[in-house]
């Protein structure tokens, strides 16, 4: 696979004069209850890997404190930078991952497949009973986490993924994959000026749609928080400290932005979003592992994040957060 400065963590690359394309080939080994791939929902046999710096892991570090999995599936923290070969356990004592006890995420994807050449990426579920790495797919994770493991969801744990808006929401959030979560790195990453031309304005086209179908609904479909918005939220977070000038996406910072701003302001304020994202880990991850992009690998001082706490007024559009269910406990 053709490299960039960290292609085989991130599982992507870039050719020169070319669009930025993301490698999107996962091991689709699914945790289900009916464990037809040979791992079936079990109660504390597996770790969920992640970065806080990780748009695609601080999703899964979401949905898992909304539903209460944190009871059932543990969770190992990668430190937010990482090299060429993988992401390292650099914040544990000794540099150890205490449940695998291994130093690199690389060392769990090679106990399931020797010599993997693909991405080494986070979001990871790890079997603790083999060590070995279940799957990477970090869009089914999140939605196995709401279907698949419901019957070890916490009382009072919010429908992310309800039945009858599946379909809208699946349609949401495949706009809002190619546009904005992608468009990003499709930006920051562009091979040639058209191409980052193309990237550039399919992404604001979208943000700008997604301000109007927010400016009179609170949420991105039905009345509560669902997969879609979290999959939005994990985006908009990282605009001003990162996309708005590290990745070029310069039209309009998030904070420029009323509808969006407003109504990022308002997950945040939700336990479980705000309490789950780490806006020093995501700025040393961008800064100082994208050197291609920056070479110094220094990192911003601003912007001044105290805005986010900010009164957002969403809740005059109405809505209910969490339904018919309760908000997460206050983290431990």
């Amino acid at each position: 696979m053709p490299e960039n400065n960290d292609a085989s963590a991130q599982g992507s690359y870039v050719l020169a004069d070319q669009p930025y394309q993301r490698d999107t080939n996962y091991i689709e080994t699914r945790i289900t209850r009916d464990g037809l791939d040979g791992y079936p929902v079990e109660p504390g046999r597996y770790r969920l890997v992640v970065s806080y710096a990780c748009p695609w892991a601080n999703r899964t570090i979401i949905v898992r404190r909304l539903l209460g999995l944190d009871r059932v599936i543990s969770m190992g923290v990668c430190g937010p930078t990482h090299d060429k070969r993988s992401w390292t356990f650099d914040l544990d004592p000794g540099g150890v991952d205490p449940v695998l006890q291994i130093p690199r995420l690389q060392d769990a994807y090679f106990a399931r497949i020797p010599g993997y050449e693909k991405g080494i990426t986070v979001p990871a579920i790890v079997d603790e009973r083999s060590g070995a790495v279940v799957t990477n797919d970090f869009p089914q994770i999140t939605l196995d986490f709401e279907t698949e493991w419901v019957d070890y969801h916490r009382p009072g744990a919010p429908i992310l993924y309800p039945a009858d808006l599946r379909e809208e929401i699946d349609e949401v959030n495949a706009l809002v994959y190619r546009d904005v979560n992608n468009g990003v790195y499709r930006c920051g990453f562009a091979g040639s000026q058209e191409s980052y031309d193309a990237a550039y304005d399919q992404l604001f086209s979208r943000l700008d749609w997604l301000s109007e179908r927010l400016a009179d609904q609170r949420y991105l479909v039905g009345d509560t928080i669902t997969e879609a918005d979290i999959r939005l939220f994990t985006t908009l977070a990282r605009f001003d400290p990162v996309y708005h000038g590290h990745f070029k996406c310069n039209r309009q910072k998030l904070s420029e932005m009323p509808v969006l701003w407003a109504y990022a302001r308002d997950l945040f304020q939700t336990p479980g979003f705000g309490d789950c994202t780490n806006f020093d880990h995501i700025k040393r991850h961008y800064y100082q592992v994208h050197r291609d992009i920056n070479p110094s690998g220094i990192v911003p001082k601003g912007p001044d994040l105290a805005n986010w706490n900010e009164p957002h007024g969403r809740d005059k559009l109405g809505g209910r957060p969490f339904g018919d269910g309760d908000p997460p406990p206050p983290l431990r």
